[in-house]
């Protein structure tokens, strides 16, 4: 099975947002994503379906901006499609939200999506994709050769611990909290397709894993592989997806900075010669059940003879180390906003304050998801 690779030549940035659509009155999720979709395919025009999306649930939209060149561009994207997707909400008394779960709505009460390849999902997995009313945000970066993507697929996926601890944003579960900061990443790697990445040798054995899991019916596509981190070829590029969803517009440019300094500083690395490291697998297999249990409290492994480090140490130096590339890229003010989200704490550590203040009371952590969509940064 040969798989075409469509090159980047440049480190370029696409970025995937995946929102929740609220009922004002109730804060539970409303599904109203289809009658949103026609009218801003009417106004749009012909391009509208690249730019906004159904996802699994109807109470779920996808937003995506197109191929650019800085995250500064990335998020004036993202701010034009919400801001329409907002006001067709509004009318129909939905505000919009992300968090990696909603708080309080439980799965069994929302409709799918009318797209058959949903429905096809759901009839082959069952109990385990009818759980996955969960929301993520996925940043691709561009790699300009086949040869590169699996590198920097085994290299990146040393700082999925790093990600998941920073986008850490869903504490509640089905009105409960579950102890985790992350039970997204939890639910997600139910999926059999799903999860930490297979640290491959090469491109040719990525195509040999791939034909394996189509001619044997495991997937339709490579659409289905959804691992944490992973190539995507139509795109040429590297698809970060470990991130839980992310309630603001600030820590969406944040993860995609951080991601598209980490891709370019590999790029070169390989450009110079260098081999990137690939990680154990079961130290970042430890290090990303750490990150979702404590988020930015965790303590992460170093090294095979159990060395840890704060997570909150190891991603404030990695911002220290990736300035120069920053500065080369334009996003100085969108990487050092990773610094804002270690200041103010992570979503999750938000989301648990607000419950706190609220004696308990889940639709408080609602109100203020949907108050830091609106504002754009964390409050």
């Amino acid at each position: 099975m040969q798989i075409p690779f469509s090159p980047s030549p440049t480190s370029s940035l696409g970025i995937e947002w995946e929102l929740a659509l609220v009922d004002r009155r109730t804060r539970q999720l409303r599904g109203a994503a289809t009658v949103i979709l026609d009218e801003y395919q009417a106004k749009i025009g012909e391009h509208a379906e690249q730019r906004a999306k159904h996802e699994l649930f109807e109470s779920i939209i996808e937003v995506v901006t197109g191929v650019c060149d800085t995250v500064a561009d990335a998020k004036a994207d993202l701010s034009v499609t919400v801001g329409l997707i907002e006001d067709l909400a509004a009318s129909r008394g939905l505000g919009l939200m992300c968090s990696g779960t909603h708080p309080l709505t439980s799965y069994a009460t929302q409709q799918v999506s009318p797209d058959p390849r949903y429905r096809s999902i759901l009839e082959r997995m069952q109990w385990v994709a009818r759980r996955l009313l969960v929301f993520g945000v996925h940043v691709h970066v561009g790699v300009p050769a086949r040869d590169r993507a699996i590198p920097v697929v085994n290299a990146l996926a040393a700082y999925i611990p790093h990600f998941l601890a920073l986008s850490a944003s869903s504490p509640f579960w089905l009105g409960l909290d579950t102890g985790l900061a992350s039970s997204r990443s939890k639910v997600f790697e139910s999926l059999p397709t799903a999860g930490l990445p297979y640290l491959l040798s090469d491109w040719g054995q990525f195509e040999q894993f791939m034909a394996t899991l189509v001619s044997s019916g495991t997937v339709e596509t490579i659409r289905e592989v959804w691992w944490d981190v992973r190539p995507h070829p139509d795109f040429g590029t590297v698809e970060l997806r470990i991130c839980d969803g992310l309630p603001t517009l600030l820590e969406v440019g944040a993860i995609a900075a951080l991601t598209q300094c980490l891709v370019d500083w590999m790029n070169t690395r390989l450009d110079e010669g260098y081999r990137l490291p690939t990680p154990q697998r079961w130290v970042v297999q430890e290090n990303k059940w750490r990150a979702a249990r404590y988020g930015l409290d965790a303590e992460i492994l170093l090294d095979e003879q159990g060395t840890t480090r704060g997570v909150r140490d190891e991603v404030a130096g990695l911002v220290n180390d990736l300035l120069p590339v920053a500065r080369r890229l334009e996003c100085v003010d969108e990487l050092t906003d990773v610094l804002h989200i270690l200041e103010v704490g992570s979503s999750c550590d938000r989301q648990r304050a607000a419950a706190q203040r609220a004696d308990g009371d889940l639709a408080a952590v609602v109100d203020v998801l949907l108050r830091e969509m609106k504002s754009g940064r964390p409050l």
